[in-house]
């Protein structure tokens, strides 16, 4: 058992583990990506401490030099479930599962919206994690709303065990290669059903489906941990960045305005110093 998980790598989570690092706990460090994508495409970023005028690829390269000289670890895996199993947390990603006596989440902020009546269907037709539901959907028909092209194998792997599959690409450029899918130049907006999901609905049509998959790299934080508490997307936190649930610290963009980096990368070293003393009277 870890005594911290982090989730995301932008600044707030890059933070968060060269502390965690410095302090000599045990923990381990999940996201979909090396280094959150959004630092290297920043063009020029001015008020960072230190580095004047640093473009978005230069400040990734410094964060990335930063964590291999620390030799600090990512597993690159997408956290798709916290779950509070009593004196500890379970976090599912992919196939894989972890035990940690804290979360920080620094997941950031989602780059693509929520669909309507998705954090109601999930469990009931809508999944985040086609290695781990793929199987449920053997011979049946699905939707994928794939919104990176490193997820295409995956909407393979998903089309190939699919009677057949609609996909919906949100991104340019998508070279996906199975028989059974059915690319839908669209944006699905809503999800409707009765105790399982029946329809995704895009602008001037729908399509009937007995399951929807969502491969994206960041899941809304109430999606994420049932019972915490945000509002738009953003988590509550207090000024040592815990959260309603014991245990779970927030840091970076998910914790609301400013969204910047030197903000994010504070309040990583916050969290991180607050799960310390948190392990501390709680052992």
């Amino acid at each position: 058992m870890y005594d911290v998980a982090i989730i995301g790598s932008g600044p707030a989570g890059i933070s968060a583990a060269i502390n965690l690092k410095i302090l000599n706990k045990n923990f381990i460090w999940l996201s979909s990506r090396a280094v959150s994508k959004k630092v290297g495409q920043a063009p020029l970023i001015k008020n960072y401490p230190g580095l004047p005028d640093v473009t978005g690829g230069e400040l990734a390269w410094t964060f990335k030099n930063h964590i291999e000289r620390m030799n600090i670890k990512l597993e690159e895996k997408v956290v798709t479930g916290v779950y509070d199993t009593g004196g500890k947390f379970t976090l599912l990603a992919g196939e894989e599962q972890y035990e940690s006596k804290t979360v920080i989440i620094c997941s950031g902020t989602e780059t693509v919206k929520s669909l309507e009546g998705e954090e109601s269907f999930v469990g009931r037709g809508v999944s985040y994690c086609a290695t781990c539901d793929g199987f449920l959907y053997r011979d049946k028909t699905i939707a994928v709303l794939c919104t990176d092209k490193k997820f295409e194998h995956e909407v393979e792997f998903l089309a190939g065990l699919s009677k057949k599959a609609y996909v919906f690409p949100m991104y340019q450029g998508y070279d996906i290669k199975s028989e059974k899918a059915e690319i839908l130049l669209k944006n699905p907006v809503k999800i409707t059903g009765g105790q399982k999901i029946e329809k995704v609905h895009f602008k001037g049509g729908e399509v009937a489906v007995d399951g929807l998959f969502i491969l994206k790299g960041v899941i809304s934080p109430s999606t994420l941990v049932h019972g915490l508490e945000a509002e738009g997307g953003i988590i509550k936190v207090k000024r040592d960045l815990s959260t309603n649930i014991a245990g779970i610290f927030a840091a970076g963009d998910c914790t609301g305005a400013p969204y910047q980096y030197a903000k994010a990368v504070g309040e990583g070293n916050v969290a991180a110093h607050s799960a310390v003393e948190y392990l501390a009277q709680n052992k």
